[in-house]
């Protein structure tokens, strides 16, 4: 079966999914081999008869939801009759889809829903997010991290997990370009008490602190905003600095994560977020907000 047009759900219920080849390479080749197969006139049927596989494969090959050998490639270039320098840069491409991903040696404590987006994370030049509950992973400080992680998971796992969404953070002072991260965040998300008044007021401090980079821009929305938002949860887009990929949506859920890929999908989301951007508090009031809250602690 072909993969939804609509949109791709991975669940912890599945085997199957986004098994984390690194994602950009993997968009990159998708969509110059969608192109060059369209430029020859050639069906994605006829193109799957010349790997051995299946229209339902080259659809995901060229949604970029699936790797694809050298050898594949290979044989797909030479049916669509790609000349040599492109032959040479796609064939490199290819290779790069089989390298491992940063978060590789803790896999299995990474979600196999959310490893696309922890791999699009770490690529991306721009990060949207809207959280309705808590502060998000980019954002949180340390203790506010461990009393989190702290609620969910075994006493065992709580220090590397905290190990990894700091290390996740790092992208906020990569070098030489940082990632531009842009949060809303629900007023209720900082009223909800993680950790007991001291882990709030570090958490606090910790986002005041990061609103003072260039890269870190936090508006703070008034309470209930999140009912704009498909499934009342947490909405996050991701725009590469590659030009021409298309922006990727993530819709987290229970166990389970959205990732529409229609275009009329992608530019709805977006809608929603500038929507959200206009009724939260301006960026420049987010600092006076933070220090009243920060006063009631």
């Amino acid at each position: 079966m072909g993969v939804p047009l609509a949109s791709v759900t991975i669940t912890g219920r599945q085997s199957t999914g986004f098994h984390g080849d690194p994602l950009v390479p993997r968009l990159l080749l998708a969509r110059r081999l969608r192109a060059l197969r369209e430029s020859a006139g050639i069906g994605r049927a006829e193109a799957g008869l010349a790997i051995g596989g299946s229209d339902s494969k080259i659809t995901r090959l060229e949604l970029g939801r699936s790797g694809c050998s050298e050898h594949d490639v290979a044989a797909l270039l030479t049916l669509y009759g790609a000349d040599g320098g492109e032959r040479t840069t796609l064939l490199a491409l290819a290779e790069q889809t089989t390298a491992r991903p940063w978060w590789h040696a803790d896999a299995d404590i990474v979600p196999v829903w959310v490893r696309s987006y922890f791999t699009a994370e770490q690529a991306a030049k721009l990060v949207r997010t809207f959280e309705p509950q808590f502060v998000p992973g980019l954002l949180q400080a340390e203790e506010y991290a461990r009393a989190l992680i702290d609620r969910i998971y075994p006493e065992r796992e709580v220090e590397r997990r905290v190990e990894f969404r700091m290390r996740r953070q790092r992208v906020l002072r990569r070098r030489p370009r940082p990632l531009n991260l842009w949060v809303v965040l629900d007023e209720r998300a900082l009223w909800r008490p993680i950790g007991g008044p001291a882990t709030m007021r570090a958490q606090i401090r910790h986002i005041i602190e990061l609103c003072k980079r260039p890269n870190v821009t936090v508006q703070i929305a008034p309470g209930g905003i999140c009912g704009r938002v498909e499934g009342d949860g947490p909405l996050t887009l991701v725009r590469f600095p590659q030009q021409g990929l298309q922006d990727m949506v993530y819709l987290e859920r229970t166990d389970s994560a959205l990732y529409p890929v229609r275009r009329v999908e992608i530019e709805r989301h977006w809608h929603v977020f500038n929507t959200l951007v206009t009724e939260a508090a301006p960026p420049e009031r987010t600092g006076r907000i933070l220090a009243g809250i920060l006063a009631t602690y």
